[in-house]
């Protein structure tokens, strides 16, 4: 069996709550956090490298975009499935969407210090250049995890 949609995961757990192995539960969401957490340090290490004017970034914007960054692992719902999240929830208020402001999925434009004049930001796309490359693997890998709990569970 090999994953080609989200279907096939909330099947494979539909499986597993009726079986009710909680050990094979735990092993399999472990073992896809497992298989796509190096993406993580990779999307924050992104984040971190945006260039800023000011020249620094330890406790900016960048800052709280990468300690928004994290790993989702649902096996449950309409949702099921891996990602990785830059979470607007996570930040500060009227920061909320800067994650696709900087990656260019929404047009930036604000406001000069003090003026009506109105500028657009350019974006600096940092996800999904760096998440693709590793796309590949991470999703063998996933396929893998999945192909052996539903092993295990047949």
């Amino acid at each position: 069996m090999t994953m080609r949609t989200g279907r096939d995961l909330k099947r494979i757990s539909r499986e597993l709550r009726a079986m009710d192995d909680k050990e094979i539960k735990k092993r399999f969401r472990k073992e896809l956090r497992a298989a796509a957490a190096p993406m993580v340090p990779a999307v924050r290490a992104a984040i971190r490298q945006i260039p800023s004017k000011r020249g620094y970034s330890a406790d900016g914007l960048r800052a709280r975009m990468a300690a928004a960054t994290k790993l989702e692992v649902r096996t449950v719902g309409k949702d099921a499935g891996v990602r990785i999240r830059v979470d607007g929830r996570k930040m500060p208020d009227k920061q909320k969407a800067l994650q696709s402001y900087m990656e260019g999925l929404k047009r930036w434009r604000h406001p000069v210090f003090g003026s009506d004049v109105w500028v657009q930001q350019k974006p600096h796309p940092y996800f999904f250049r760096t998440v693709d490359p590793m796309g590949a693997r991470t999703r063998v890998k996933v396929i893998t995890v999945i192909d052996q709990v539903a092993k295990d569970i047949s």
